[in-house]
């Protein structure tokens, strides 16, 4: 780009996406004269969705805006609890955040998930039909304009992909409710329903069941129940319903 020239400032939050000589306080950057400001901003590296308030010499403007020479942009990070208009608040996670769909259901939350890699297009497809908040660690995923909404995942542990998740979007947590497996509800079931799925020593032990209604896994607090209630619990501390 040899066109006008401004100077960007990235909130320390997004340094993560940018080069080491860009985090630095506000440095210069050559535009084309008919880029919008969301694609100069991208262009650098930062994925829109991870984008709060674009500020240009003290005032607020969209990411159409076409920056002219001399113009300083403050470009700040989304703010939390980030608010998603339109639906109801749901999710939808790629091929490599199976652990963190596991722990988004557990606490009751609306989350589908795609096990096998159906590629970014499908991905986006799928977040714009249903109208679920695309959560990935794929920056290229996030930039694709048909996206409804998404969200970089800064985080590899799932520990902290839950929390960060939690914080950021502030979800209804209904734990217990729904199946981890395929995300359908669950419902109570007696022992002669799931029969066919219990094993002798389940079968003796064990008197309180669900079952999914859509995909007919049947749940029991079984030897995993501690770990898991730990994970429920904690959340629920961390992350009280917000009135």
């Amino acid at each position: 780009m040899n066109g006008p020239e401004i100077r960007v400032e990235f909130d320390p939050g997004l340094h993560l996406f940018v080069p080491q000589t860009r985090r630095a306080g506000a440095t210069p950057v050559a535009t084309d004269g008919v880029s919008t400001l969301g694609h100069v901003v991208e262009s650098l590296g930062v994925p829109l969705t991870e984008v709060g308030a674009l500020v240009v010499d003290g005032r607020e403007v969209p990411p159409a805006h076409v920056p002219a020479a001399g113009e300083s942009v403050a470009v700040r990070a989304v703010e939390r609890p980030q608010e998603v208009p339109g639906a109801p608040l749901r999710f939808l996670l790629d091929v490599h955040l199976g652990t963190l769909a596991r722990r988004l259901r557990l606490l009751g939350v609306d989350t589908a998930y795609e096990s096998t890699d159906i590629g970014d297009p499908a991905l986006a497809a799928r977040s714009a039909a249903e109208q679920r908040v695309m959560l990935s660690r794929d920056r290229g995923l996030l930039r694709r304009r048909e996206l409804w909404a998404g969200a970089f995942v800064y985080s590899t542990r799932p520990d902290d992909q839950l929390r960060d998740v939690l914080d950021r979007f502030a979800p209804e947590l209904r734990p217990w409710t729904r199946c981890t497996a395929c995300n359908g509800l669950l419902r109570q079931a007696t022992k002669e329903e799931v029969a066919d799925q219990l094993k002798g020593g389940t079968q003796r032990s064990y008197d309180v069941f669900a079952q999914c209604r859509q995909c007919g896994r049947a749940y029991w607090k079984g030897a995993h129940h501690e770990q898991l209630e730990a994970i429920v619990e904690r959340a629920l501390t961390e992350f009280p319903a917000r009135g």
